[in-house]
């Protein structure tokens, strides 16, 4: 479907670049985008390597267990029947660890791992299970204390003050996150008594 999607975007770009004569800009923004493709590619790559790798490191060292330990509480509640000394806990722990530190780049490898971890403990085959439906929408909301990420962004761009959306960060993502467990939690039951 995604294939789809693109091919007609690209397709629909290139016609009214020429019914519109102005294919001497597509081209240009064809060529000029296909390179911030590969830098943007590279630079996640280069993130993707350097979290996995931390994730290894906080694994061999115990930090992935005290992590895990740590959010058992949330976490058994939330992911009901999910090992909570598991290798799928772990990954979902330091996921939402990163989350609530707001380190987007770091949550995404973190996050991708849980999925995988969740897949094989629960046998999903072809289609996604509650747990992994449930901690799609709690990676998505993204709970987050410190918006890291957002804050460079902001004083890149010259802001005095780039922690001043705090109040208005915590509110927004504590009231997204929230909802999406409810719904999250509500569509499972339904799904459960057909």
């Amino acid at each position: 479907m995604m294939t789809i999607l693109f091919c007609g975007m690209i397709l629909s770009g290139i016609l009214l670049g020429g019914l519109t004569g102005r294919m001497p800009q597509v081209s240009q923004a064809a060529i000029e985008q296909s390179g911030e493709a590969v830098r943007l590619t590279l630079s996640l790559l280069g993130n993707f390597c350097l979290w996995g790798g931390m994730m290894k490191v906080a694994e061999q060292s115990g930090l992935t267990r005290a992590a895990a330990r740590a959010f058992a509480p949330l976490t058994r509640r939330l992911f009901r029947g999910i090992d909570t000394g598991g290798a799928a806990m772990r990954a979902i722990t330091m996921n939402l660890t990163a989350n609530l530190l707001g380190l987007g780049n770091a949550a995404t490898p973190l996050g991708i791992t849980a999925m995988k971890e969740l897949k094989k403990e629960e046998r999903a085959h072809n289609a996604a299970t509650d747990n992994m439906a449930l901690f799609v929408v709690m990676n998505t909301a993204s709970l987050q204390l410190i918006p890291t990420t957002t804050a460079m962004l902001r004083s890149a761009a010259g802001c005095e003050h780039p922690l001043d959306i705090l109040p208005s960060v915590w509110i927004a993502s504590a009231v997204s996150v929230v909802c999406g467990i409810v719904m999250a939690k509500l569509l499972a039951g339904r799904r459960a008594k057909r």
